[in-house]
């Protein structure tokens, strides 16, 4: 990519995509184009064919997706899988049709099985059984970094899909209940703190091992991988650390300051017992994270402290 480059960040609005236009920019990319989903539709195959004949983008970083945690995946099942595959559908085939020089596709790692070797090598695909409370959103992923490298193999296209680990940091949803484990835990210990709560409930044992990078970090290995790889293969965006959703929940509660107790509720359930990526291969190409986990997440909480109106009971994030 050139500095002048002209490319489409598609889902620039939400927190992937906002912190590779940060990125970018900050890097001094000035090319770059954007359409708000009010705007374009990315479902809609028709709008988003004619949008990508009229840009003539010449990169893309597909960061456009419905997510959300556990609670979101497991309740809307069929949106879950429906749009994401319309989505990473419209978009690698329009970018096909247009002649994009590269695409990078943004997975999950979700798309690993449930009961996979840790840590997580990018082998691993399609040995086992996904984890059932997101499983639609892992298939609509699996079958996108597929179309990558069915393109790759048919049409010689440069589509490489990247695996992220889970993610955090600004611009983060803290919805209540369709939020990631890391920004409902912010949001959860800072409303118990504003009322005085005596203690916060924790779905699962608290048991299940995580690894949790920033967004700016993700955002920062995506653009050093545009520049550099052009294999088919997937490859893992992580930290190659994990911590435990107890450790997760304290951390948090410190540095929020909320003094009550923390439960859990082990009648709920924990989902993946450990999901740590194997990122050697990341690694050894030259790329390594930086951003500390607590810097990470006192950078994530002061986020949130400057969303409009946080302080209120009916405040709500979409």
């Amino acid at each position: 990519m050139h500095k002048n480059s002209k490319i489409y960040i598609a889902g620039h609005t939400g927190m992937v995509g906002s912190a590779i236009t940060r990125r970018l920019k900050d890097s001094g990319f000035n090319n770059l184009v954007f359409r708000t989903s009010k705007e374009l539709d990315l479902r809609n195959q028709q709008a988003v064919t004619e949008f990508f004949a009229a840009e003539n983008a010449e990169y893309v970083f597909l960061a456009a997706a419905k997510v959300g945690g556990i609670v979101a995946n497991n309740t809307y099942r069929a949106d879950f899988i429906f749009d994401n595959l319309q989505i990473q559908n419209n978009i690698i085939h329009a970018s096909y049709k247009n002649n994009v020089k590269k695409l990078l596709f943004l997975g999950s790692s979700c798309i690993y099985p449930k009961m996979a070797v840790q840590p997580i090598k990018e082998e691993y695909l399609l040995t086992g059984v996904l984890e059932q409370t997101n499983e639609p959103y892992a298939i609509a992923k699996i079958a996108g970094l597929k179309l990558c490298e069915a393109y790759h193999d048919q049409y010689n296209c440069n589509f490489i899909a990247v695996m992220p680990t889970n993610l955090y940091g600004i611009n983060d949803n803290y919805h209540p209940e369709n939020s990631h484990v890391l920004p409902a835990l912010i949001r959860r210990f800072h409303e118990a703190k504003m009322n005085g709560a005596d203690a916060v409930t924790i779905w699962g044992s608290g048991s299940p091992r995580r690894e949790f990078l920033f967004a700016d970090d993700l955002a920062d290995a995506c653009i050093f991988l545009m520049k550099t790889y052009d294999e088919k293969e997937l490859i893992n965006i992580g930290t190659g650390k994990d911590i435990s959703i107890k450790d997760l929940a304290l951390i948090i509660k410190q540095i929020v300051g909320f003094e009550g107790e923390i439960k859990f509720d082990a009648s709920k359930p924990d989902g993946t017992p450990r999901k740590l990526l194997d990122v050697s291969k990341l690694h050894n190409k030259g790329w390594i994270h930086e951003t500390k986990f607590e810097d990470g997440v006192r950078m994530a909480y002061n986020d949130f402290l400057t969303k409009e109106n946080i302080n209120k009971p009916d405040f709500k994030t979409t």
